[in-house]
């Protein structure tokens, strides 16, 4: 009945992907709308680290999801449906929140925005809604003692490194993080040969030695700032302070959190 409220709509016009992980003892389970990804960093029977995905990104190079959105809509749309690697041409999710553009029936749309943005309410060759859903994508893993943690992220950071990157600078920050704090020795009574290589151990994580305590932020940092001799804080610096409209031309938004896991619990679940 009323008018339409601006700032509401501005906000259904908008859209977000997401990525929601449920930990219940060994139990994992994982619901992904999106593009973003959830990575487990595990180790080896030989110690070295395996990135274990646990989403698969809803874009138009996930063929399974190309082929579940051509199922929902005629034969005659299929060679508009997805062009230049995005929805209707204009959106690359294929799968989100919000984003109302693509779900309305058109005369909704029409009713609503046509006498805001005219011929461009809708987007082209609009004929059979909706085009998106935010219906999740679910997983599940059953944790172990070699499991050590899991990274979400958005596809900022994924942009810039490969699971298996980003799994190794999380394993060398768990690491060297022990060089943060001071040394303590747990019992008064430890013969010397042992202390010295617990020091062994320790001078050779120096080499490791973050700059930040928290994973999440040395991720950021090397993300931005990494070359292959290390962070340059210049470019660091630079990527940090890009204005608002230029900074989508460098970069994505980066969102991560980084959980860790209690080995001595999985080991006896």
């Amino acid at each position: 009945g009323g008018g339409v409220n601006m700032k509401t709509l501005t906000v259904a016009m908008s859209g977000c992907v997401a990525v929601v992980t449920h930990i219940d003892g060994p139990h994992l389970h994982v619901a992904s709308t999106g593009d973003c990804t959830a990575v487990i960093g595990s180790l080896s029977e030989n110690e070295t680290w395996l990135a274990k995905k646990l989403t698969t990104e809803h874009n138009s190079d996930n063929q399974k999801e190309v082929k579940r959105i051509l199922s929902e809509h005629p034969e005659s749309e299929h060679h508009h449906i997805i062009k230049g690697d995005r929805l209707l041409s204009v959106l690359a999710p294929l799968r989100a929140f919000g984003d109302f553009k693509f779900k309305w029936d058109k005369s909704i749309i029409e009713d609503t925005l046509g006498a805001i943005l005219g011929d461009r309410a809708c987007p082209p060759n609009y004929k059979t809604p909706p085009y998106l859903t935010a219906a999740p994508e679910i997983s599940y893993h059953r944790l172990s003692a070699r499991d050590k943690f899991m990274v979400i992220g958005s596809d900022g950071l994924w942009d810039m490194m490969t699971p298996m990157q980003v799994i190794r600078l999380v394993g060398e920050h768990m690491s060297g993080k022990v060089t943060l704090s001071p040394l303590h020795l747990a019992q008064p009574h430890i013969p010397l040969q042992d202390i010295a290589s617990v020091l062994r151990q320790r001078q050779a994580a120096m080499k490791l030695k973050p700059t930040d305590s928290n994973a999440a932020t040395h991720l950021i940092r090397c993300a931005l700032g990494g070359t292959a001799y290390g962070v340059d804080h210049g470019r660091l610096s630079q990527m940090l302070s890009l204005p608002q409209d230029m900074v989508r031309m460098f970069r994505d938004d980066i969102t991560i959190t980084v959980v860790f896991f209690d080995e001595e619990y999985l080991r006896h679940c």
